[in-house]
């Protein structure tokens, strides 16, 4: 069994954000305090480690309760600025997705597509406090007699909305290229043919599971930096991966880890919940989503000290082999290379472009580390790790 020299417990750490002795630092800060002080000298001087990313993530949502209308109504279509929400649930009950597209949206039909307004805008928009267009419909019940009803809802009106998005925070994905001689339109963006463009969604040595790679502090109850707010880890989210690949560090060299959240959307803002327009491919919602890492010992430290020049991808064509389901790498590369800007395929320089912002993974880990050091965040323990 390993010991360690360091150890602190969840309730040692809130009790010092309580009393205003925390010393939190955001991952790009502790990998130059591990690199003087080595592991165990960081993990007795840091308590928490903040984390963030802002990357659109489609496995988004929310669960809305509309209210009641007289005469009541079970609806069993719905739909919110005319984009269509799922009303299999309860009387007035739906779950909005953030990538379905409005009703009359003309999609495809002359690609490629703009996809202006879906789920995704409708959940900023609500964010925002504006209204929203509700309409209702339904068959009709002796107890819910009403056929059809419409009204302006917006969040503060609403009896309960809460965002729950099934799949966030991926650890790790593809670096995109196009082989083709056509550009290509894709939920990585835009790829021009032969090549042209590199395109990748992480931050990197910020991201949330590239700090705690074994998922060792994170789980269900983990509390988090969600759209703004203040929200939960409830589950391992959908194509959760632990068994890929990793580096002798642990950190996984493709797509790995995945979580399940949730957090009252009431309590968000459109700042940090963008509606997407992805051309030719369709509607999402980018999300800013940040995780406090507990330093309980030395080894968590060392997790947290993760660099880009220590964190690698896989470049993968999108042109033909990711939609044939043929698994090929055409080349490892670490986020160091891929935020410079320029990587090697083939033998040529390739541009990179990066889907999720940097500027704003700083700002979310700063935040986090502000309500950390002055109380107003204390970190939630896990009642179960997610599977490894």
């Amino acid at each position: 069994m390993k010991t360690h020299k360091v150890n602190k417990t969840y309730a040692e750490i809130n009790e010092k954000i309580r009393s205003g002795k925390v010393v939190v630092v955001t991952a790009e800060e502790m990998i130059d305090i591990v690199r003087d002080e080595g592991p165990e000298g960081a993990a007795r001087q840091v308590d928490v480690v903040t984390t963030g990313t802002f990357s659109p993530m489609c496995s988004s949502g929310a669960f809305i309760n509309f209210g009641q209308f007289t005469p009541t109504i079970k609806a069993a279509k719905v739909w919110l600025n005319n984009v269509p929400a799922y009303a299999g649930l309860a009387a007035v009950d739906c779950y909005i997705g953030a990538t379905e597209p409005c009703e009359d949206d003309p999609l495809n039909k002359v690609p490629p597509g703009e996809f202006n307004y879906g789920g995704g805008h409708v959940i900023q928009d609500l964010a925002a406090g504006k209204k929203v267009h509700l309409e209702a419909e339904s068959y009709g019940t002796d107890c819910y007699p009403n056929r059809s009803a419409q009204k302006k809802v917006d969040l503060e009106s609403l009896p309960y909305a809460v965002l729950c998005n099934p799949r966030n925070g991926y650890q790790n994905y593809n670096c995109a290229i196009n082989l083709t001689k056509k550009t290509i339109y894709t939920y990585m963006g835009a790829l021009k043919p032969r090549a042209g463009n590199a395109n990748y969604c992480s931050a990197g040595q910020l991201s949330p599971l590239f700090n705690d790679p074994y998922y060792k502090t994170i789980g269900i109850g983990t509390r988090i930096f969600l759209g703004g707010g203040v929200g939960y880890v409830t589950w391992h989210g959908t194509q959760h991966k632990p068994s890929a690949d990793r580096t002798p560090g642990g950190t996984p060299v493709t797509p790995a880890g995945t979580l399940c959240v949730m957090g009252d959307l009431k309590g968000m803002s459109a700042d940090w919940l963008r509606g997407a327009s992805m051309q030719g491919y369709g509607c999402s919602l980018t999300v800013g989503l940040g995780i406090p890492i507990p330093i309980l010992n030395e080894e968590m430290a060392r997790y947290t000290a993760v660099s880009d020049e220590e964190i690698f991808t896989q470049i993968v064509d999108y042109g033909n082999d990711y939609p044939n389901g043929v698994s090929k790498s055409y080349g490892q590369v670490s986020y160091a290379e891929l935020k410079s800007g320029s990587i090697q395929v083939n033998g040529e320089p390739t541009p990179t472009v990066p889907l999720s912002s940097l500027v704003k993974a700083r700002e979310i880990a700063a935040i986090l580390k502000d309500w950390i050091s002055r109380g107003a965040f204390q970190l939630g323990e896990p009642q179960f790790t997610l599977p490894v």
